[in-house]
């Protein structure tokens, strides 16, 4: 016969059932709390890793929109800077300072031998002449310089008719700039078209009848358009006249264009006042002496500003280094 449980038995084995039951629930919990806390752990580091590669992501295209934006903003300085500015009449227009020394761009053959001394040949230009009183002063230089004249126009109407008192002189041809604030009139656009380039030429001869040569008033823009360039120089070929290239842009399409219709390419090497104080004039002197020497032949090109013409007449003693000749004696030496 089965022996009955005793109520303290059954006490017993119902509480060892709820400590199993409670070791089990705690048990479950402390598994739930640790998979939590991996999980946790793991995501929070996946989730960081991901904050930081989203966070390097923005700072690298931040600083590139920084870069594109500082890019831009030099861009746009140099675009809207004129670095020259020609009190006279307008000038000459630089978006490059470098502009102002010796063209790096331009192959320069060397000339052992030439007309004169066996020195060295310089040749000045004094372009936007335009009054007598610039012609008496360029004079009083005592320096031989080429004057180029910019065409008559209602401010200065007298251009041409001083320039024929002269036995040589060339024509400063106004034509577009890329920015620039005082065009002269009838400056010569991309735009003209080969009529139009061909009529003002023609006009141009008509004015100053005997013209040989002929140099670019700006033209930063003009001179580095392809179509335009080649218009120009077959409308000068066609009448006679040699083009020097004043050199306002190194994007310059003469160097080409010459080449390919058979013309001979001069151009500037030296822009004596890019600075119009006679210091910085005297240094551009002496860098166009240097020029002359180490290729046998230079051209440098001022204005008539004062500090200019004073700075030439101090220099007669430098120029001595070198033969000054007139623009056509100089294209034939080259």
């Amino acid at each position: 016969m089965a022996k009955r449980k005793t109520k303290k038995s059954v006490k017993t084995h119902n509480s060892n059932k709820i400590l199993k039951y409670t070791a089990w629930i705690l048990a479950l919990i402390a598994f739930s709390l640790t998979v939590l806390v991996v999980g946790y752990y793991f995501g929070y580091k996946d989730a960081n890793s991901k904050v930081k590669h989203t966070t390097e992501v923005v700072k690298k295209v931040e600083h590139k929109k920084s870069v594109q934006k500082r890019l831009e903003d030099v861009l746009k300085k140099q675009q809207t800077t004129t670095i020259f500015r020609d009190d006279v009449s307008g000038g000459h227009e630089f978006k490059d300072e470098s502009l102002a020394l010796p063209p790096k761009v331009v192959h320069k053959k060397v000339v052992k031998k030439h007309i004169y001394k066996r020195k060295p040949i310089l040749a000045i230009i004094i372009d936007d002449v335009t009054t007598a009183s610039q012609i008496r002063h360029i004079k009083a230089t005592g320096i031989k310089v080429t004057m180029s004249f910019l065409p008559p126009s209602s401010p200065r109407p007298n251009s041409a008719k001083l320039a024929s008192k002269e036995n040589i002189y060339m024509v400063h041809l106004p034509t577009q700039a890329q920015s620039f604030a005082h065009s002269e009139p009838k400056t010569l656009k991309v735009t003209d078209s080969k009529r139009v380039i061909s009529q003002r030429i023609v006009e141009i001869k008509k004015l100053f009848p005997r013209v040989r040569y002929l140099n670019n008033h700006t033209g930063s823009k003009f001179t580095a358009d392809e179509r335009a360039m080649r218009d120009l120089l077959l409308a000068l070929k066609a009448n006679h006249i040699k083009f020097i290239d004043s050199r306002t842009t190194a994007k310059t399409k003469a160097p080409k264009l010459t080449k390919e219709l058979g013309m001979k390419y001069v151009a500037r090497d030296v822009f004596l006042d890019h600075h119009m104080d006679k210091a910085y004039v005297l240094s551009q002197i002496k860098q166009a002496i240097k020029v002359a020497k180490a290729h046998g032949h230079a051209i440098a090109i001022g204005h008539p500003h004062k500090n200019t013409l004073e700075a030439l007449k101090e220099s007669k003693g430098l120029l001595k280094q070198v033969e000054l000749v007139y623009i056509d004696r100089y294209y034939k030496a080259i």
